[in-house]
């Protein structure tokens, strides 16, 4: 009955992320932002890319790399993308004059993919020339089922010409099989994620030990291929069972890194990091955090209480 009602919860939770209405209603009533991006606070970097990097530097300085991403998704004018893909440019010019422990990535829907394929290609060729100066990685995100073919033939096109770009594969997707192997013969790293968008029936796996299962495999896969990897994932299990797999394989540290996202079960990445492994810290800023709310607590609906606490303190 608990484990239904948490289930039930998550599913709420995804469905408001995507509510326009709501989240528009968020962002213009001045109290409701204040009030709830109190919430928010524990899990992005800020509204600005100054306040992240001060973030970003702490997090640095105890050892951990980072990844920083602006918020954002399916840009509707050929201007937003535009401007999007300038504040990414700016991302990779701050990590660089900064000296950041940094990556960045981004979504291709942000920089004009719902647009058109070329105009996100031009404004993903513009960031990459930019990183690629101080040779700085750039991770392209996942994105919904209806666009993953778009992403990976974006992808493919970009990692012929830069190798500073790699990707995310989202492992509850029964697809993923097919492009795992695909994606394995190109030379970007390949970051592994369960998977978080509601996708119609019989595309994805649940949540469970089918798809801890799933993942696992994929890791071991990378590993034993000696491919570049992240293993993005806060499920403790799952990370013993890959300190097992390193144990195993003793790939070098340049191949593989463990990734948690900022002001979530932090505590089990510092133990990795304490135990010598490669450790990043994801970031993110920007207005949009209202989905990113959503999501964070759609992981696990219980951080529905600690989301109040942080509201009323």
């Amino acid at each position: 009955m608990e484990q239904d009602l948490l289930l039930m919860g998550a599913s709420a939770l995804r469905k408001a992320a995507l509510n326009e209405k709501a989240k528009e209603y968020i962002l213009s009533n001045e109290i409701l932002f204040k009030t709830i991006k109190k919430a928010a606070d524990r899990y992005i970097g800020g509204e600005t890319l100054e306040e992240t990097i001060v973030k970003v530097k702490e997090q640095n300085k105890q050892g951990f790399k980072t990844s920083i991403e602006f918020m954002g998704e399916n840009t509707l004018t050929e201007k937003e993308a535009t401007e999007a893909s300038n504040e990414f440019i700016r991302i990779a010019q701050e990590i660089k004059q900064q000296q950041l422990n940094s990556t960045f990535s981004l979504d291709l829907s942000h920089i004009g993919l719902a647009l058109s394929k070329d105009l996100c290609l031009n404004n993903l060729d513009l960031i990459c020339q930019e990183a690629e100066k101080d040779n700085i990685e750039v991770t392209i995100s996942a994105e919904n089922i209806e666009i993953t073919d778009a992403v990976i033939d974006v992808y493919k096109t970009a990692s012929q010409k830069y190798k500073n770009v790699s990707i995310t594969l989202q492992a509850y997707l029964h697809r993923s099989k097919d492009d795992f192997e695909d994606l394995i013969q190109q030379n970007g790293r390949i970051r592994m994620v369960k998977g978080a968008f509601e996708t119609p029936e019989g595309f994805s796996i649940p949540r469970g030990a089918a798809l801890d299962e799933r993942y696992l495999y994929y890791v071991d896969q990378l590993l034993s291929r000696n491919h570049k990897c992240a293993i993005a994932t806060h499920h403790d299990l799952i990370q013993k069972e890959v300190v097992a797999m390193l144990e195993k394989y003793k790939p070098s540290k340049e191949l593989y890194e463990f990734e948690s996202l900022y002001g979530i079960q932090n505590e089990q990445l510092a133990q990795l990091k304490e135990q010598g492994h490669p450790t990043k810290l994801y970031f993110v800023y920007g207005k949009e955090w209202y989905l990113y709310l959503c999501n964070r607590i759609a992981e696990y609906p219980l951080n529905i209480f600690q989301a109040l606490n942080d509201i009323v303190s």
